[in-house]
């Protein structure tokens, strides 16, 4: 299978191949998605607009783990680099149409792109023009559109996967996160991928007490966990060092033009 190489993550029209999985927006839900596959073998590339409603936020304040809050567009950045660090792709584009091929779908976007998948990850808040084409796509109409799925993120289309407030999933960052997160899983276990845990334990934590390392999981010694951590808190001293420079977004119907 054909990608990008993993230190340039961002994926031009001339590089476009199969991916094992397209996600189609890159907001809360979509990058949390793309984590996982990513971190557990699956080339995955995230088609995104640029236009996550959370970037209209003025502060995030309830979010798990920022006691004063964060800038909801520093926090957008920070996970957008951990999606990279997992070996993510990246195409900034909008998906026009996404249809059933052989073996997967193909996705089309509106500067021309076809890029082939096995799976889809609908991730796009209440967008579904793009799935118009897809039978068996169930839309619920509430005023927004929504995408009828099961507990689990599935729709009606075999390996497509709605995610976050697309799949009728409370408007709240740390929600579609989490849900970004169970699809992802949901779909590593369609794929009869082995799957424990996304786990990085201390040295002998399970060989210790004569387990196989499970699937998913990662045992490091000291000096790893202590590199790690070091290295952690030199990324986040650096981008909480200043203001975030990306000017406040607003709603659209308030933008001048």
């Amino acid at each position: 299978m054909t990608t990008t190489p993993a230190e340039d993550s961002t994926t031009d029209s001339a590089s476009l191949d199969d991916y094992d999985v397209v996600i189609v927006g890159g907001g809360v839900a979509g990058l949390s998605a793309a984590i996982f596959t990513a971190r557990h073998g699956l080339d995955t590339l995230v088609v995104d607009s640029g236009e996550s409603i959370l970037r209209r936020n003025a502060h995030l304040e309830n979010f798990p783990g920022f006691p004063a809050g964060v800038n909801p567009r520093q926090f957008l950045d920070l996970l957008d680099e951990q999606a990279d660090r997992a070996g993510t792709h990246r195409l900034e584009a909008t998906v026009t149409r996404v249809e059933r091929v052989e073996d997967g779908f193909a996705v089309g976007t509106a500067d021309g792109d076809r890029i082939r998948t096995t799976y889809a990850v609908a991730a796009t808040k209440n967008e579904v023009g793009y799935l118009e084409d897809l039978d068996g796509v169930g839309v619920i109409d509430r005023g927004k559109t929504f995408l009828d799925t099961d507990e689990r993120g599935r729709t009606g289309v075999d390996g497509l996967y709605a995610a976050g407030r697309l799949a009728e999933k409370p408007h709240q960052a740390v929600v579609c996160a989490g849900h970004g997160a169970e699809v992802s899983i949901t779909l590593l276990e369609d794929d009869d991928r082995s799957f424990y845990h996304d786990w990085v334990a201390p040295e002998g934590y399970f060989t210790d007490r004569g387990r196989d390392l499970p699937p998913g999981c990662e045992e490091i010694d000291e000096p790893e966990r202590a590199e790690r951590e070091a290295t952690s808190l030199g990324v986040m001293r650096e981008r909480f060092a200043e203001t975030h420079p990306d000017e406040q977004v607003t709603h659209p119907s308030l933008r001048e033009d």
